[in-house]
């Protein structure tokens, strides 16, 4: 039961669509990742997902739309809906993850962005 500092947590790695698991409620975890440009198209079947934008712009593209997600703004994407997160203009953007531990990274598409593993920082 220590405090967490989000922002020392950040500096302690670099690559982008790779989350770091910083903590675990439950069932649940909580990750940090930073993110860059596209992902891929996917969705959670059983799993619902939380996303808060801690720095930057998130654009959450959905089939029909895009939702802007600003810093300090937190979407939750339900399950079995598809969505694909991105960046505009080569901004990296950093978020907060909460969702499942059972929850895929990508769901049921395998793509060289899929993570299998997330480190504990």
């Amino acid at each position: 039961m220590n405090s967490i500092n989000i922002k020392e947590k950040f500096s302690k790695f670099s690559k982008n669509w790779h989350p770091h698991q910083i903590a675990i409620v439950d069932n649940m975890q909580v990750l940090l990742a930073k993110i860059k440009d596209e992902f891929v198209w996917h969705s959670h079947e059983d799993e619902d997902e939380l996303f808060q934008v801690v720095k930057g712009t998130l654009y959450m593209q959905f089939r029909d739309r895009t939702e802007v997600v600003k810093e300090g703004e937190i979407i939750v994407i339900p399950k079995g809906v598809e969505h694909n997160p991105q960046t505009k203009n080569g901004e990296e953007v950093h978020v907060l993850l909460f969702e499942k531990l059972s929850t895929s990274h990508t769901g049921n598409v395998t793509h060289e962005k899929t993570q299998t593993n997330y480190p504990k920082i």
